[in-house]
């Protein structure tokens, strides 16, 4: 917190796609941390938001990347994989799938941009940069973060020459960030992971997952982390940049409703189950991250232009029942407010 001068130890998990620069920007200026969710964006797309985020705030925020990973091996056959979502194609007008080629790596041009735009924190998921991106990150003053879903995941960050470790438990929404062990290995709850995680490493730990008011605040911090990272919560705000039919999903939706899925991007991620989650998982045919998320950007982007929420890549954690609808300030004060009170109400208490 003194080193990123914040007010209150939250941080806005990055979303990429869904984090829009006025989100980020009412974070910080209300005394948080924003990110700006940069995966998906260009450079220049890049060096654009973080201007849209320091023409409204003067105040840190951060960029967070995925992190350069090995070329994916198509299938020899990927007809089973289109087959599973041509339906939804024809369904919403569209023209049948086709097999998508690789995106091109723009990682290092994307690294150029981060180093250039101003931002506080750079932070990646999926797994580690090589040393020379984590010293021309510190070279700029930056801190330097990335995600962990195991102790050994966390240890390796931290001999990465990472500042702070995000340690994400089991609950959180959208992509899971394993990198080092198999995913089904990796799938601890986020009360168990960050105390063990706390004794394992020497600097900050980052409590997120299934973190959505106050309450979950005073725990994590209980448990030894230093901060919060939370991003279904600000999923609900009026800044975030999702479709409308997302939103009310998000507001509807129970603790029950999420499961972890490959059925959008090919990489496990955690959203509210729908109709295509559901058909694309039955059928087992899925192209492997990035080829999947190419394949099905089209029925999204059509599906978020018709407000047909059963298409839609749905990410939320498991505390989605306590979302609420308000203000990215709103919500910063309210959470101010209710940590406060459990801190205060622990204290009080006779056990």
């Amino acid at each position: 917190m003194q080193r990123l001068d914040l007010v209150h130890p939250v941080i806005q998990a990055p979303m990429a796609g869904s984090d829009t620069p006025a989100l980020v920007a009412a974070v910080s200026e209300a005394g948080g941390l924003g990110v700006i969710g940069a995966a998906y964006l260009s450079p220049q797309q890049i060096r654009e938001a973080a201007a849209a985020v320091r023409a409204t705030t003067a105040r840190p925020f951060g960029i967070n990347l995925f992190a350069p990973l090995p070329a994916p091996e198509p299938p020899a056959d990927a007809n089973a994989a289109l087959d599973a979502v041509a339906p939804f194609c024809e369904e919403l007008a569209l023209p049948r799938p086709q097999m998508p080629a690789a995106p091109a790596d723009t990682f290092a041009a994307q690294v150029e941009a981060v180093l250039e735009s101003g931002a506080s924190l750079f932070s990646v998921t999926f797994g580690l940069p090589g040393p020379d991106v984590v010293a021309a990150v510190k070279a700029k003053g930056m801190l330097f973060a990335a995600t962990a879903t195991t102790v050994e995941e966390a240890k390796a960050v931290e001999a990465a020459g990472a500042d702070l470790v995000v340690a994400q438990g089991s609950e959180a929404g959208g992509h899971r960030g394993t990198f080092a062990v198999p995913f089904e290995r990796a799938m601890i709850g986020t009360m168990a992971l960050v105390p063990q995680v706390v004794d394992a490493v020497s600097i900050p730990v980052v409590a997120s997952g299934g973190i959505m008011d106050g309450r979950g605040i005073a725990a994590a911090l209980a448990l030894g982390a230093s901060a919060v990272q939370m991003g279904t919560a600000f999923l609900a705000c009026a800044e975030a940049g999702i479709p409308e039919a997302y939103r009310a999903a998000l507001l509807a939706a129970r603790e029950d409703e999420t499961q972890v899925t490959r059925a959008f991007s090919g990489r496990p991620a955690r959203g509210i189950a729908n109709r295509f989650m559901t058909a694309v998982e039955a059928g087992g045919a899925i192209l492997p991250f990035p080829l999947q998320n190419a394949l099905t950007r089209p029925i999204r982007t059509a599906a978020a232009r018709a407000g047909r929420a059963d298409y839609l890549s749905l990410w939320a954690g498991q505390g989605v029942r306590l979302a609420r609808r308000q203000s990215a300030a709103e919500l910063m004060a309210r959470l101010a407010a209710e940590t406060a009170e459990a801190v205060a109400q622990l204290a009080t208490r006779k056990v």
